[in-house]
C-alpha cells in the first residue's frame, strides 16, 4: 500500500484530530506552517508518535477528501519554501512533504519527525498543541515540564512511571503464579518482572501487581439501554492484584451469561442459547487489561445494559498501528512487559487473534474508536421477552445506589441481565437453606433435584457474586473439592 494514503487513512480512521495531526486545505502561509511544524513535532514526542502530520486534503471537520490544490514547491520571498522552514526550525529536524491522492483526490502530506533531545522550536519559540489549537508552550509550564521529562526519559510507560506507593506486598501475585505452575523467587522476582525504576523505587507495574494497586475496576448494570436509565448495581474488582481483578472480572460476565432456552422447531429436547458468545467476550476483557493505558491510572470500564455488554479500555490505537492491521490481528502491545506477563502465565498468546475472532462473531462494528478509548460492543442474544406489564419485576435489587436516579415505569425493562434472567428467586432461597453446612455443587444439584448443571452454576455464581453465598476454597475457583456454604 502506498505509505501516505495508509497514514491519512490511519489518522481518520482516528476520528477527530489528536494532538499530533491536523487537517487543513487552506493553510498556505509559511509562518503558520512553521509553528505547526514546532507543535506537531513536540507533540508526537508526548502521544508517543514517531511522526505528527500536517495533512493537507482532508476537511477538519467531514473528513472529507477536498482534492488540495496547496503548492509546496513554490517559493517565498524568492526562497523555496522548504528552504525557509528549515532555516527557522531549531533543532534541524528532516521533515518531508509528500503527495499522493486517495479515490482520485490529491493529498499532501507533510510529515515531522517527534523531537528529540530538546523541545522543536520555530523562530527561538515554542510550540505545542492544546487540542486542535497550537500553543506558546511558556505560557503552559505544566506541559512544557512534561515535555521535558518525556525528553529526559522517555514517554511515561508502566516500567518508567513510579508508583503512588512505596509499601507494596505481593501475596496475591506470588498465588497467582503458583496457581500457574510457576514460583516466584522472594529474591529475584522484582528483577524478572523488571518492577523497579532506575533509581530503585517501585513502578506502576509493580503498583498494578501489588495486592492493592488502588485503583477501582467497575462493573456497572443499568436496566436500560443507556446510562440515562437506572443504575441497579455497581461490582468493584479493583483493590486486588491486577491478574485476580481480570478473574473477577471474566467470572462475572460467565455469571451474566445465563443460557436460555430455545424452544424455537423443538422436536425432542429444548436447545441452551447463551446470552452472548463467552470466547468474544473473554478476548475483549483480556485486550482491555493488556491494552489499557494504565499510566494515567485510569482502569478500564465494563457496563452491562439490557441488550449488551461494553468493554471500554483507555487509550487509541498505539503508534504505529493502523486500523486495518488492527483488524488483520497485528498485535503492538501497548504495554510492552504486562503483555509479557500474560504470555507467561497463558492468559494470552502473540498469535494476534483476539481482534479477528470477535470479529468474526460480531463484525467490525463491535469497535467503536472514540478519542480516548476503544470500546467493544458484545451484543446479547436474546430469546425470552417480556411483553406485558405483569411479566417485569417489580422489586428493586437490594445493591441499587442510593443515589441512583428512578425511571418512571415505562423505563422499566423488558430483558434483565443478572438475577432476572429466567432465575427462580425461591432456587436461591433453597440453595442459602441448605447450604448452612458446607455443600458440594453436585450435593446441591440433587438436592434440588435438577438435570441441568450449566444453570445451577448460574444460580451459585450469582449468589457469591452478591456475597450471599462463600466458596471453601476461594483461592481455586474450579477445585474438584470446591464446596460452598451460606454467609450468614
Amino acid at each position: 500500500m502506498d505509505p501516505i494514503s495508509d497514514i491519512v487513512k490511519r489518522c481518520i480512521s482516528l476520528g477527530d484530530e489528536n494532538e499530533w495531526f491536523e487537517f487543513k486545505d487552506n493553510i498556505y502561509k509559511p509562518d503558520d506552517i512553521g509553528e505547526y511544524i514546532s507543535a506537531l513535532s513536540n507533540a508526537a514526542l508526548m502521544a508517543g508518535e514517531p511522526y505528527g502530520y500536517l495533512i493537507w486534503g482532508i476537511d477538519n471537520k467531514s473528513h472529507k477528501l477536498t482534492n488540495t490544490k496547496f503548492n509546496f514547491q513554490k517559493d517565498y520571498d524568492g526562497e523555496p519554501l522548504q528552504h525557509y522552514l528549515s532555516r527557522n526550525i531549531s533543532p534541524a529536524i528532516y521533515f518531508r512533504f509528500d503527495e499522493s491522492f486517495l479515490d482520485g483526490n490529491r493529498v499532501v502530506v507533510l510529515s515531522i519527525p517527534a523531537a528529540r533531545i530538546i523541545p522543536t522550536e520555530y523562530k527561538e519559540v515554542r510550540y505545542i498543541r492544546i487540542g486542535s489549537s497550537k500553543e506558546n508552550i511558556r505560557k503552559h509550564p505544566d506541559r512544557e515540564a512534561a515535555l521535558f521529562r518525556i525528553l529526559n526519559y522517555g514517554p511515561p510507560t508502566l516500567l518508567n512511571t513510579p508508583s503512588r506507593f512505596s509499601k507494596l506486598t505481593f501475596a496475591q501475585l506470588f498465588l497467582y503464579y503458583e496457581m500457574k505452575g510457576i514460583r516466584l523467587r522472594e529474591d529475584t522476582f522484582e528483577e524478572n518482572l523488571e518492577l523497579r525504576t532506575v533509581d530503585g523505587k517501585y513502578n506502576l507495574l509493580a503498583q498494578l501487581l501489588s495486592d492493592d494497586p488502588h485503583i477501582d475496576i467497575q462493573f456497572s448494570l443499568f436496566n436500560g439501554k443507556t446510562k440515562e436509565s437506572t443504575m441497579y448495581a455497581v461490582r468493584n474488582f479493583g483493590h486486588m492484584c491486577l491478574l485476580a481483578s481480570l478473574d473477577k472480572v471474566l467470572d462475572f460476565g460467565d455469571t451474566l451469561n445465563i443460557p436460555q432456552a430455545d424452544e424455537r422447531n423443538r422436536k425432542v429436547e429444548r436447545e441452551e442459547v447463551m446470552l452472548f458468545n463467552q470466547a468474544a467476550f473473554r478476548e475483549a476483557v483480556i485486550n482491555a487489561f493488556v491494552h489499557n493505558l494504565w499510566v494515567g491510572e485510569n482502569a478500564p470500564m465494563f457496563t452491562a445494559y439490557q441488550d449488551r455488554i461494553e468493554v471500554e479500555s483507555i487509550g487509541t490505537l498505539p503508534p504505529r498501528q493502523t486500523i486495518e492491521g488492527f483488524f488483520r490481528g497485528r498485535s503492538i502491545p501497548v504495554n510492552l512487559k504486562l503483555s509479557e506477563i500474560f504470555v507467561q502465565l497463558h492468559i494470552s498468546e502473540k498469535s494476534g487473534r483476539g481482534v479477528p475472532r470477535i470479529v468474526g462473531v460480531y463484525g467490525r462494528n463491535a469497535f467503536e474508536f472514540t478519542d480516548n478509548s476503544i470500546v467493544v460492543k458484545i451484543p446479547f442474544n436474546q430469546l425470552i421477552l417480556r411483553d406485558t406489564p405483569q411479566d417485569t419485576p417489580h422489586d428493586t435489587p437490594q445493591d441499587t445506589p442510593h443515589d441512583a436516579p428512578h425511571d418512571t415505569p415505562h423505563d422499566a425493562p423488558h430483558d434483565i441481565i443478572p438475577n432476572t434472567l429466567g432465575l427462580n428467586e425461591a432456587i436461591f432461597e433453597k440453595i442459602l437453606a441448605y447450604c448452612s453446612e458446607p455443600k458440594s455443587r453436585q450435593e446441591i444439584l440433587s438436592y434440588l433435584e435438577l438435570k441441568d448443571r450449566k444453570n445451577i452454576m448460574s444460580y451459585i455464581r450469582n449468589l457469591v457474586d452478591s456475597g450471599r453465598l462463600a466458596r471453601t476454597i476461594p483461592n481455586k475457583p474450579k477445585s474438584k473439592y470446591q464446596k460452598y456454604v451460606a454467609i450468614k
